[in-house]
């Protein structure tokens, strides 16, 4: 036996989610995902999303509504007559005709331990408020903000040096069999709902561009969190004076360190930084329109000594 399943996601993480339901034998009548977006160097190539390719390749029908407001869009997803829609990372808001267009609802891979972190950055949020775990639950949709029943938790430890990019990388696989397991539960008609308590609500905001900015005068514990929450993208950042101009230099990886000193001062030639109190360790970093480089590399066409000072 298998389901048939409507499958809605848009980025890389929602990608083996799909691909593991195909290898489980379940019939995907349609792929939704967000609409190609102009890309490439220049931006002005369209490009399909990771989802929309990932479903090309395995030979899916693909639909790209920029919305489900119009009637023939929601009747054409009750017309695909599925039994569930599975929803990972998708990117766009659920009218209750499409949560109710399946015979047994939608359900949601969503990436924190609900009802900590609703919202569009959960990875991101978790690690910059320093949490120690997190994990990927499946949920079943409603017409609020990740309100909905759990279904199953699967509980991921986030590391001291943890970056957003690795524990993406992490949750992204366990997601997907958490996912699969919940298809065979329901299928079997033995996938229990947990109402979500009302206690520990909290919200991820999206990631602002104005909240980037490193400010070495906090604590060095929230500094390094800032910083590896927002690893790889859109990357924390501070500016160094080079040439008598402010230059943007991203840093992609951290680590506490020993130190006291003037915030944002550099203590070692090794890029130990001087925060508002205690000290962190500048491991990976990116100049704008340039590589990542380890700490070693990057002091070789940048030189920096101790005294130097961040802002």
């Amino acid at each position: 036996m298998s389901l048939r399943i409507i499958f809605m996601g848009t980025p890389a993480f929602s990608v083996p989610t799909l691909r593991l339901l195909v290898d489980a034998g379940h019939r995907i009548v349609a792929v939704y995902t967000q609409p190609p977006r102009p890309g490439g160097r220049r931006g002005l190539d369209l490009q399909k999303s990771p989802v929309h390719q990932a479903a090309e390749l395995l030979g899916l029908p693909v639909f790209t509504p920029v919305n489900f407001k119009d009637p023939g869009e929601r009747e054409r997803f009750r017309d695909l007559n599925a039994d569930v829609g599975v929803v990972v990372a998708y990117g766009l808001l659920l009218p209750e005709a499409i949560l109710n267009g399946t015979r047994d609802g939608c359900y949601n891979g969503h990436a924190s331990l609900l009802p900590r972190w609703r919202g569009a950055a959960p990875i991101q949020r978790a690690i910059m408020a320093g949490d120690t775990k997190t994990g990927m639950m499946v949920m079943k949709m409603d017409k609020g903000l990740d309100t909905g029943a759990v279904a199953l938790i699967r509980e991921v430890e986030i590391g001291p040096n943890m970056t957003a990019g690795e524990l993406h990388d992490r949750l992204m696989l366990v997601g997907a069999k958490a996912m699969a397991e919940a298809m065979v539960k329901l299928e079997m008609n033995d996938l229990p709902l947990t109402p979500q308590p009302e206690d520990g609500v909290l919200y991820a905001a999206k990631i602002d561009k104005a909240e980037t900015r490193i400010d070495f005068s906090r604590d060095a514990g929230d500094v390094h969190n800032h910083i590896r929450g927002l690893a790889p993208f859109p990357g924390a950042w501070f500016e160094l004076e080079t040439g008598g101009k402010p230059e943007r230099v991203k840093v992609l990886a951290s680590e506490l360190a020993e130190g006291q000193g003037a915030a944002g001062q550099l203590l070692t030639d090794d890029l130990v930084v001087a925060c508002g109190s205690g000290a962190v360790r500048l491991i990976r970093l990116q100049k704008a329109g340039g590589k990542p480089l380890a700490a070693a590399d990057f002091l070789r066409g940048t030189q920096l000594a101790a005294g130097t000072r961040l802002s």
